[in-house]
């Protein structure tokens, strides 16, 4: 999607200049986020697991089940901001780029699509990705630093992650930290690629 939209740093860009956009490139943009759509649901799949191999067999903790709950409503959060894009972004783009649209309804559309990206995107980037999945991270990198079932490294590796991922609900107080949730982000898939490592060698 970044070659086709610019994501994400063109999500907030104005509806003058992301709709035509979408409009042009609307088959890679689904493509691009059905895919991020699979990752989402996934991500609680993988959160789940991450949880019973903490729990050693055992009962699981209230606390794991607690990180269990936040990893589950990223996952929805996360469906939920994504879902603009698959449905009601596309149609939008779809009316605001019609020749024969006046100017009163382009307006009006550009409001529509103001108002439903800064709220969606609310939902899905800065909960759904920021809140929900530190609350996630936080508490598993703490039963890490706890238990060292996995090295301790992984635990602090852990929490600055969770710190990044933290940092993005500035943009609840007005905040534009622009394409930061990227650097954030790709700092969680590498914990996510270490704890596999690390499962994997400590499979016993």
């Amino acid at each position: 999607m970044g070659s086709a939209i610019n994501w994400p740093k063109s999500l907030g860009d104005p509806a003058d200049a992301m709709l035509p956009l979408l409009a042009q490139n609307e088959s890679a943009v689904r493509t691009g986020y059905l895919f991020y759509l699979t990752y989402s649901i996934l991500f609680f799949v993988v959160a789940l697991l991450i949880v019973r191999v903490l729990s050693q067999g055992e009962s699981t903790s209230n606390g794991l089940r607690i990180a269990a709950g936040f990893g589950l409503a990223s996952m929805i959060a996360r469906c939920l901001g994504i879902i603009r894009w698959l449905v009601a972004m596309p149609a939008l783009a779809t009316l605001y780029t019609s020749p024969t649209l006046s100017t009163s309804t382009r307006e009006a559309i550009a409001v529509v699509y103001r108002v439903l990206n800064d709220y969606a995107g609310s939902v899905g980037e800065v909960l759904g990705v920021s809140l929900f999945t530190t609350l996630w991270l936080a508490i598993v990198s703490g039963k890490i630093l706890k238990t060292r079932t996995l090295p301790r490294w992984l635990g602090f590796f852990g929490l600055v992650s969770a710190t990044l991922l933290a940092m993005q609900l500035a943009e609840l107080f007005g905040v534009d930290l622009g394409a930061f949730i990227a650097i954030s982000v790709s700092v969680l898939q590498l914990w996510f690629l270490m704890m596999g490592i690390a499962i994997l060698r400590n499979r016993n």
